[in-house]
């Protein structure tokens, strides 16, 4: 009983500092020097981890805007019927939802000219707002091949799911559909004005490796050009993004 007391003694912090004090004063008055427990030896200094500070964000100078647009769920495709086309001669740009100044609805454009010596078949900014397809092409597209583009009404479908998306416009007596697949990541773009459209773009674009058309019903042979009309991929979902010039 008396072991368990002087070892229960031993473990108290309390008593364990009480006699740390009595040791110490009974030290000072014989004049000894305070006993200490000898000290481990470092081999060698602290490792200190020191982590790079990642580099600062490129920071954008204020840009006076006058005409604006943005969207939500953007499904856009470039492609070309035929190798060796200098230009797409199918675009179907086209979202869910499109906000402007002047209102918001369903919109997008929509270009088809199978035969390039040709008119195109459709060609146009499409909405089921007739007001907001017209105001497109002269307040966001001026000075652009689709400034004068003829404003066109018309129903429009999104599908986005995870790794596919699609596109389904009724226009002007036709039927286009777009499917793109094996998306990738999602990637926060920016581009400058000029790069290469007259207004700054900014959004969310993930790439589509794989993308098909069907044109009332039937299968389109397609080729997709390295980049869009707007510098980005050719197929892609555009989850979100914003015009502004």
């Amino acid at each position: 009983m008396a072991e368990a007391a002087r070892y229960q003694a031993t473990c108290d912090p309390v008593q364990h500092d009480a006699d740390r004090d009595r040791r110490r004063q009974r030290e000072k008055e014989d004049g000894r020097p305070e006993e200490r427990p000898p000290q481990m030896a470092l081999d060698h200094a602290p490792i200190v981890a020191i982590v790079p500070a990642p580099p600062p964000r490129p920071i954008l100078a204020p840009m006076p805007i006058t005409h604006w647009m943005s969207w939500e769920g953007g499904v856009d495709l470039v492609a070309c019927t035929r190798p060796g086309l200098s230009m797409p001669n199918v675009i179907l740009h086209l979202a869910r939802l499109v906000h402007t100044p002047i209102g918001s609805a369903p919109a997008g454009m929509v270009l088809y000219q199978p035969d390039p010596a040709a008119p195109p078949v459709v060609m146009g900014f499409v909405s089921t707002d007739a007001k907001l397809a017209a105001w497109f092409g002269p307040q966001i597209f001026a000075g652009t091949p689709f400034e004068k583009a003829p404003a066109l009404t018309g129903k429009i479908t999104i599908q986005i799911a995870a790794e596919r998306c699609s596109s389904r416009v009724e226009v002007s007596g036709h039927v286009f559909e777009a499917t793109l697949s094996q998306l990738g990541p999602a990637q926060l773009i920016h581009r400058a004005p000029g790069q290469p459209m007259p207004f700054a773009q900014q959004g969310l674009e993930a790439a589509a490796a794989k993308a098909e058309v069907k044109v009332d019903g039937k299968p389109l042979a397609i080729t997709l050009p390295p980049l869009s009309i707007g510098g980005g991929p050719a197929a892609l979902l555009a989850a979100t993004g914003i015009y502004a010039r």
